[in-house]
């Protein structure tokens, strides 16, 4: 590992990865998304960032944006909703490669995480670098425990496959995000055409009875004047 350790404290240039989805009808699944990375980009302007995108719509807004300031290092459309494993893998080893030659201080992301299907919830979290786990003052320590082949090494096998897995399931969360939002925002869809139909049925009825009523008002004065 060119880098030893996966905490620096070095206050280098940060990552942005965005994963929106590859199609729009979604409601704000798409606009929710865009909106906080335009934040991220706007709190760190005249600072160097680099950005990840999953999806079409994140990559279209990348493009948009991309500067002086900002560089696109890596592109991923086109996969949804049938993401796999595949995927996590090409995105990690993109995020852990730049991670280590760009001297990047941290890796956030911005996603869509699926709580019910009814609901969605904006995350914003940082994957590199891991956080490290602070036990309670009142939970006692375990003993000092020996590595084979080696601390140094385990860590370096262990910490990508987490990465890459944590990464999955964001793809996962956010394509069940994204598809509920899809399904909740054409539900909507149909019953506002719906209420128009009925509304403009009403409009054209009112319209046609109106005109038949002048009708029969025209024809009994008609016959009124010639009786007269």
């Amino acid at each position: 590992m060119a880098r030893s350790c996966w905490w620096p404290s070095a206050d280098g240039p940060a990552g942005l990865l965005l994963i929106a989805g590859d199609k729009g009808l979604c409601g704000a699944f798409n606009t929710t998304l865009i909106r906080a990375a335009l934040d991220w980009v706007r709190g760190r302007a005249g600072r160097r960032s680099f950005l990840a995108v999953v999806g079409r719509k994140s990559r279209d807004f990348a493009r948009r944006l991309r500067g002086a300031d900002c560089e696109i290092l890596f592109e991923l459309a086109g996969i949804f909703p049938k993401v796999g494993y595949h995927h996590a893998e090409m995105l990690g080893k993109a995020l852990i490669d730049a991670y280590r030659e760009k001297g990047l201080s941290q890796w956030d992301v911005v996603y869509n995480e699926f709580k019910s299907a009814a609901q969605q919830r904006l995350v914003r979290a940082t994957l590199l670098p891991v956080a490290r786990f602070e036990a309670p003052d009142d939970t006692p320590l375990p003993a000092d425990c020996g590595f084979e082949p080696g601390y140094d090494r385990l860590l370096q096998a262990l910490l990508p496959r987490h990465l890459k897995a944590q990464l999955y399931r964001m793809l996962l969360e956010s394509q069940a995000a994204e598809l509920s939002a899809r399904m909740n925002a054409m539900d909507a869809a149909s019953k506002n055409a719906a209420e128009l139909r009925e509304s403009l049925n009403v409009a054209a009825n009112r319209q046609r009875q109106a005109m038949i009523t002048k009708e029969i008002a025209e024809l009994v004065g008609g016959a009124e004047a010639l009786a007269a």
